[in-house]
């Protein structure tokens, strides 16, 4: 995409980028490209932009005709990108933590966010999760994150990333690893691939968890202690139920089970629960 706006052209300060915010910036246009073409904003498409840094993609995006909140955590970035894009009338930014930040604020349309982002290694799980909170009201999200992530994202039973980012991913979108980008599109460049994500919130639910906190909380125990038995990893949640009463086989280790026998076991679980 060529962009037609390229925002007011104002010098970007000296900055060191801050190990604290896990800050690598985009710089290779090839890449830029390919997000941007996999992202395919639209004029009147509402976008949320996480960490847009230096605007790398920020200003495409803004061309497109997109209406784009951006935010962003870094303060001295924060004040350079709402100067460069003060004369945008599609450009809100917002000086926030990700992790704190309100989705419902923007709007109360189910799928009308398309979430963007480059998500520092640090928080790219517990972001992952805190916006799954808000997945009635996002359409797609489309990140940057550390390959190792993007694997474990995808993972399926059996393979050595399968764990509960990828079973609660999965339970509540569609997940597509699109490509990989090398570390010298970065600068400073990071020692490790990042890969390009795309998750689709299920239009209609595949499986449907009677209790989706249940759920949590059965994933989140079972892998806590991944190389034990089901047996003993789970023995606090299933002590007061008969092993013949539960839908899976209790010798197996957690990483065994696959989605469908989690929601079925914590369906399973919760109604034991209302039973007592």
């Amino acid at each position: 995409m060529s962009p037609s706006y390229t925002g007011k052209s104002i010098a970007l300060p000296e900055h060191r980028a801050r190990k604290r915010f896990g800050q690598n910036f985009l710089q290779d246009d090839n890449i830029i490209r390919r997000i941007v073409a996999a992202i395919a904003p639209g004029a009147g498409q509402h976008i949320v932009e996480i960490g847009p840094g230096q605007g790398a993609i920020t200003t495409p995006l803004l061309a497109s005709g997109a209406r784009l909140d951006a935010i962003e955590l870094d303060r001295d970035l924060a004040a350079w990108l709402q100067s460069r894009f003060a004369d945008v009338a599609t450009f809100s930014l917002h000086q926030a933590d990700v992790l704190k930040f309100d989705l419902a604020s923007l709007t109360t349309s189910e799928r009308s966010l398309s979430i963007v982002g480059n998500l520092p290694y640090n928080i790219s799980t517990p972001c992952i999760f805190h916006l799954l909170k808000y997945q009635s009201l996002i359409h797609e999200m489309t990140f940057m994150l550390q390959l190792e992530v993007v694997q474990r994202l995808a993972a399926q039973v059996g393979d050595n990333q399968y764990g509960r980012l990828g079973i609660m991913a999965q339970y509540y979108c569609q997940v597509d690893h699109l490509f990989d980008v090398p570390p010298g599109a970065f600068h400073p460049q990071p020692k490790v691939t990042s890969a390009i994500v795309r998750l689709t919130p299920h239009r209609e639910q595949k499986l449907v968890a009677t209790s989706t906190s249940m759920l949590q909380d059965v994933v989140r125990t079972a892998f806590s202690q991944r190389r034990k038995t089901l047996r003993n990893c789970l023995k606090t949640l299933i002590q007061d139920i008969k092993p013949d009463d539960l839908p899976v086989d209790l010798s197996l280790r957690p990483e065994n089970l696959s989605l469908t026998d989690y929601v079925n076991l914590s369906n399973t679980l919760s109604a034991a629960r209302q039973e007592q």
